[in-house]
């Protein structure tokens, strides 16, 4: 009995020396990648925060200001209402995406896995970058000489100018963002989907519940943790819009889709306000990081209470 004991006591510190041994060639390998990434993502932050002090106005000297930017930025209506529209844009996007990502993914994985060219058609969008889909969107959307106000107008429906209106500019975008990344959404959720086990939907078949019923108390339950996954990376995705914006509307009609990343750029590039421009990203992504940490914090208490 004490060999055997002291046989496995041998056995289990080969494996901790072994598991200490990967542990610090991981170390050795992963380091020098992983200093470049903080280097590559505080550096630039810790920039930010420091001219977001200062007062710099593109070539003017350096004047030191304390915290009166942040005062500043967060007493700015302007910079509120920045704010709320990139949560509109990104609520309404986001949205449109995992449902149209979902009806997608069901409809696909219903009629059949082995359905290679339809899985192509609808991640293609993803090959284009934000600023050609933006070109390709403003061309098809221009009210002389674009494709949809043509469409429009064969059935009926005058003067359509979606990019030109302020109430529908913001929604236009979001449907842009909608044709572009529902791709994304789609090729997660239909591997998700692909991963359930089978057993309990055919249990359920033979219990005689239909499709509708499956959905409800089987494939939404299951793909839940999937579906908030998606949307806290497409909605990170959506708070940092820039380009779709930028090559549709500028900013406009008006004040109506500058979001807060374009009215940092005015601020920092035409305004030449460089501190500003920075001191607004600064708070932006602090109130980000505290969205998430909140987020988390919230799904951690519901976990532990489960």
């Amino acid at each position: 009995m004490r060999d055997t004991l002291t046989g496995t006591d041998e056995a289990a510190a080969v494996g901790a020396r072994a598991r200490d041994r990967t542990d610090g060639a991981s170390i050795t390998f992963l380091g020098p990648l992983l200093a470049v990434l903080a280097l590559a993502t505080l550096f630039p932050l810790c920039y930010a925060i420091y001219l977001s002090l200062f007062n710099w106005n593109w070539g003017s000297r350096f004047s030191f200001v304390g915290l009166a930017n942040y005062f500043t930025v967060l007493t700015s209506s302007e910079y509120w209402a920045s704010l709320a529209r990139t949560g509109v844009f990104t609520v309404l996007a986001v949205g449109s995406e995992l449902v149209l990502g979902l009806v997608l993914a069901l409809a696909v994985e219903r009629a059949g896995r082995n359905i290679p060219w339809l899985r192509t058609i609808f991640i293609a969008p993803l090959m284009v970058s934000g600023i050609v889909v933006s070109m390709i969107w403003k061309a098809m959307l221009d009210p002389t000489l674009g494709v949809v106000p043509w469409l429009a107008a064969r059935i009926g429906i005058d003067g359509v100018n979606l990019l030109g209106d302020s109430n529908l500019a913001l929604p236009a975008l979001a449907m842009i963002d909608a044709w572009w990344q529902t791709g994304f959404v789609f090729v997660i959720l239909q591997a998700g989907l692909q991963a359930l086990p089978a057993e309990p939907f055919e249990a359920a078949a033979l219990d005689g519940a239909n499709y509708l019923q499956r959905f409800r108390y089987l494939t939404l339950p299951m793909i839940t943790p999937l579906l908030l996954v998606v949307a806290g990376i497409r909605s990170i995705d959506c708070l940092k819009v820039f380009a779709l914006a930028f090559g549709t509307t500028n900013g406009g009609p008006g004040q109506a889709t500058e979001f807060t990343q374009m009215l940092a750029y005015r601020t920092a590039f035409r305004a030449h306000e460089m501190s500003m421009g920075m001191t607004m990203m600064v708070v932006f992504a602090l109130l980000i990081g505290a969205a998430v940490v909140i987020v988390l914090g919230v799904r951690g208490l519901r976990g532990s209470r489960a």
